[in-house]
């Protein structure tokens, strides 16, 4: 991207088979059943510490932007279960990263769109802006690889967690070339990215028509409580209890699926509507239109969680917020599990209601996201 390697040869754009196959071979226990599990705790804390921070605002009776405070949730849960790192990001008045990952995203929409876009001076200062950001995210996941490194040969004990899996890949693959290197840092900047970036925007398109849909907040807000009652931690057995709010967030990423798309490498000569396609063409799928065609889904631009009933029909091969296939997205039960533990602690402690006036359009920035930030004002639950 503008002359730098950003997301490079990791596990989300590696086209070579066998270099994606490999690399998802030891990703996978990074995000077995049972290590997710093992994540209630952090989820429970870190989402916690947005109800002590919504106490605050709640006491101050001004508005809040939601989008920018599940941002920085979900930015410490990554930074948490992911590599280690504890940044609070809540407490930070100015962090560079939340601003890194939206230029990051900016500039890939720039890029993908305009290769020429670099040539026009009206655009040099934002690009030299992007060009740091994605300095910013490499030279930190440089940072981070090599402490956890210099741990793991000094005998301490050392998480099994995603950044464990991405020294394990180049250990496995018994490399220690600079080429290597620079994929491990692909994979550092794929899941720092990936890993924040889409839940935030889906929690708070949720919070957004939770704040349209008064009838789905409150059934909403009921089964919650009734799940939970007055207990503060949420274990990984109440997340199986919430069959509403699963429609819920079923039903957001369907009309806001977050990635908006995907592509595929036809290996064949392929024929899709009459249309003779040859092998070796890449095809874009976009999940944004199909989860909205009427074909599909009726009166597809309600926000309608009943779709998702467990009697309803399945929506085969129209539906696919996390991609299908071999390729389907790693972490979705992780981003789901997270979804759901802030979602509820939200919806048991405080009641939220948009402020008038706001727009709900959609800012494409390569995920989609609400153009508004979600603003709320926030009471204690009565």
């Amino acid at each position: 991207m503008f002359l730098l390697r950003f997301l490079g040869n990791g596990l989300i754009t590696a086209m070579d088979h066998d270099i994606w196959y490999r690399q998802r071979r030891i990703m996978d226990p990074a995000f077995s059943s049972s290590y997710l599990r093992s994540l209630m705790g952090t989820f429970n804390e870190m989402s916690e510490r947005l109800m002590d921070k919504l106490d605050e605002v709640a006491t101050q009776k001004t508005p809040t932007e939601m989008l920018k405070l599940v941002n920085c949730v979900t930015l410490d849960v990554i930074c948490k279960v992911a590599f280690g790192v504890d940044l609070n990001f809540l407490t930070q008045t100015e962090s560079p990263f939340q601003r890194a990952v939206e230029l990051c995203l900016q500039g890939m929409v720039m890029y993908l769109r305009d290769p020429f876009c670099r040539l026009f001076p009206k655009n040099w200062k934002i690009i030299e802006e992007i060009k740091e950001a994605t300095e910013l995210l490499r030279r930190t996941g440089e940072e981070w690889i090599e402490k956890r490194k210099r741990a793991a040969e000094n005998g301490e004990d050392v998480p099994q967690d995603i950044l464990t899996q991405i020294l394990k890949t180049a250990d496995e693959e018994k490399v220690t070339s600079s080429k290597d290197h620079e994929q491990m840092l692909d994979n550092f900047v794929t899941f720092f990215i990936a890993g924040q970036e889409t839940t935030a925007n889906q929690l708070s398109f949720a919070i957004m028509e939770l704040g349209r849909n008064p009838e789905i907040y409150k059934r909403a807000k009921a089964e919650v409580d009734e799940v939970l009652g007055t207990k503060r931690d949420i274990s990984f057995e109440d997340l199986g209890k919430f069959s509403y709010l699963s429609q819920v967030l079923k039903e957001t990423l369907r009309l806001y699926p977050t990635a908006p798309g995907t592509n595929r490498w036809l290996h064949e000569d392929m024929v899709i509507n009459g249309l003779k396609v040859p092998a070796g063409c890449s095809i874009a799928f976009s999940s944004y239109v199909s989860q909205r065609l009427d074909k599909f889904f009726k009166d597809p631009l309600k926000f309608d969680p009943e779709r998702f009933d467990a009697s309803a029909p399945k929506p085969y091969f129209c539906y696919f917020p996390f991609a299908l296939g071999p390729r389907i997205c790693l972490g979705q039960v992780f981003s789901q599990m997270e979804a759901k533990v802030v979602l509820a602690k939200l919806l048991q402690r405080f009641e939220f209601s948009l402020v008038p006036g706001q727009s709900f359009d959609i800012k494409d920035t390569g995920t989609l996201r609400p153009k508004s930030g979600v603003i709320c004002t926030i009471k204690p639950s009565s």
